[in-house]
């Protein structure tokens, strides 16, 4: 018998990829450079040279058991020794080797971060707007994910119905910072108070609650700004990186798990992240791809296309009277729909070969996502049919 629960899933797809295959689909009738595809936050920069030249020298001086056997189980050791290295040189935290699991992505990371501090029945709370995800992630390890509602004036926390919402069954906090999908950036303000209320819980509750910072846009930020480094206000802090948006290596799921060294239980976690992958499979990524990443640590792509787009797609949006918080960060904007089923608003965009995805999945309905790492030319041709879909279908 199959497992119902899977099967469930099967109508609840994700959104994002069904308009990603609407609009490739729509491209293939119309040629797909004419279609306007915000869909899907796939890096549209290429990898900097120095990675490709990383492999290359590998691939041609390396012992081939070496670049494509195993690797240990926590990651290679001299990367996990790099890995801890760059934190520390960058922020200040003394993270070692024995603090740095690697994993594959973002997304691997997370599921060894989830399973490390939670049993089925515990909550997790994070804050909408959110990745959706999220919920198939954390529910599937039998924790449950509860969304905290959106401040929708800053896209900051909204720390009214935090509180209302923080109990005993909490043990972990998800953050995104710089988030998706709004692109805000979590102010130092937000994350001292957010430390403050955890601590202050922590106690009264009479267990840690720990901070799982999801940080795959780290670097990806705006105007001469550096993203805070969430592990810098939290002790209790579990940190889930990866390279794909930075390195623009979506393909390659490569990432990490940095445990703070302060954090409650420190000693033990990397090594119950090995035995976490026995039962999940998010086991030893590619050596070949970790032995890489080690060598460009410091380097990203060139990410200031992102800031580009932003520039405008935010003036275009606003001159054309949407309500949209200036991202700081990341490659997606959120406004708000000009009606209040956003739903309905993309529909209607899909006329004009507009892909956007709705904020409901986001928690956050009434807006919509637009992921722009797409080429800026592109960006510049959809201001026009933009332009026309809000003068036809709402007379601005």
């Amino acid at each position: 018998m199959l497992v119902q629960k899977y099967k469930d899933m099967l109508s609840g797809k994700s959104v994002i990829r069904q308009l990603a295959e609407y609009a490739a689909t729509r491209g293939k009738e119309i040629g797909y450079e004419n279609v306007f595809d915000y869909s899907l936050g796939n890096p549209s920069v290429p990898v900097p040279q120095e990675f490709t030249d990383a492999m290359i020298n590998m691939l041609q001086t390396m012992e081939s058991s070496a670049l494509h056997g195993y690797s240990p189980n926590p990651g290679i050791p001299s990367v996990r020794e790099a890995v801890a290295a760059s934190l520390e040189k960058r922020f200040g935290i003394p993270y070692r080797k024995e603090h740095i699991f690697m994993a594959s992505g973002a997304a691997g990371a997370l599921a060894h971060a989830f399973r490390l501090v939670t049993e089925p029945g515990d909550e997790i709370l994070t804050f909408a707007p959110f990745f959706p995800e999220y919920h198939p992630y954390v529910d599937l390890t039998g924790a449950v994910l509860k969304v905290v509602p959106p401040d929708t004036e800053r896209f900051q926390i909204n720390f009214d119905a935090f509180r209302e919402m923080l109990n005993k069954k909490v043990m972990a906090v998800l953050v995104n910072s710089p988030n998706n999908p709004s692109g805000v950036v979590y102010s130092e303000e937000t994350l001292k108070c957010l430390a403050e209320i955890l601590r202050e819980k922590s106690v009264e509750y009479g267990h840690e609650i720990y901070l799982i910072s999801d940080e795959p846009y780290r670097e990806i930020a705006f105007d001469g700004r550096q993203a805070p480094c969430v592990s810098s206000f939290y002790d209790n802090t579990i940190m889930c990186y990866s390279f794909s948006k930075s390195l623009s290596l979506p393909g390659e799921r490569i990432g990490y798990v940095a445990i703070h060294p302060n954090c409650y239980g420190a000693e033990d976690m990397v090594n119950m992240c090995v035995q976490i992958s026995r039962g999940i499979g998010h086991n030893c990524p590619a050596s070949i791809i970790q032995l890489a990443v080690a060598q460009v640590l410091e380097r990203t792509a060139d990410l200031s296309v992102y800031e580009k787009n932003r520039n405008l797609l935010y003036d275009e949006l606003v001159r054309l009277g949407f309500t949209c918080v200036k991202p700081d960060g990341t490659f997606y904007i959120f406004p708000k729909a000009l009606e209040e089923d956003a739903k309905e608003f993309c529909r209607k965009a899909l006329k004009y070969d507009l892909i956007f995805v709705p904020g409901d999945g986001f928690g956050a309905p009434g807006f919509f996502r637009m992921a722009y790492c797409i080429d800026t030319e592109k960006v510049e041709r959809s201001l026009e049919a933009l332009r026309r879909f809000v003068k036809e279908e709402y007379g601005r």
